[in-house]
């Protein structure tokens, strides 16, 4: 994954950003699903995007995916992005497994404690911690 910046007309200083990563969230604002950049990108997190939302009411929210977009900063207002090349905003590969677990309503797996066997050993009531361990 690698996010390029491309200028696309130097003197008017827009730019185009490659390979976002976006979860659609549902707007009760607007009344329709809408997409939210991720964190962990070089670009800031929660900047909204704009894109037609028949490309993507089709999946659940929470589901995300992948697109280019020109970043839209207009006077005095928040920036935003704006989808590019509407016919390939497509799911993203790269989060196969949580799309499929949204998708089926599972579920999204939690980071299970690492608790070690001493600790459950020294313990005064091990039962309590074994019943915070519950996988399932």
């Amino acid at each position: 994954m690698q996010l390029s910046l491309v200028s696309e007309m130097p003197e008017l200083e827009k730019k185009i950003f490659l390979d976002i990563y976006a979860k659609v969230y549902f707007d009760t604002r607007r009344n329709r699903p809408r997409l939210k950049t991720l964190e962990g990108q070089t670009i800031p997190c929660d900047l909204k995007i704009g894109c037609p939302a028949k490309m993507i009411s089709d999946f659940p929210e929470g589901t995300i995916y992948k697109l280019d977009a020109r970043l839209i900063q207009k006077n005095g207002r928040r920036p935003y992005f704006l989808t590019i090349n509407k016919n390939k905003v497509q799911r993203a590969i790269e989060f196969f497994d949580h799309n499929l677990q949204v998708q089926k309503g599972l579920k999204l797996e939690q980071k299970a404690k690492k608790i070690t066997f001493e600790k459950i050993k020294k313990a005064k009531e091990p039962t309590k911690i074994l019943e915070e361990i519950s996988i399932f």
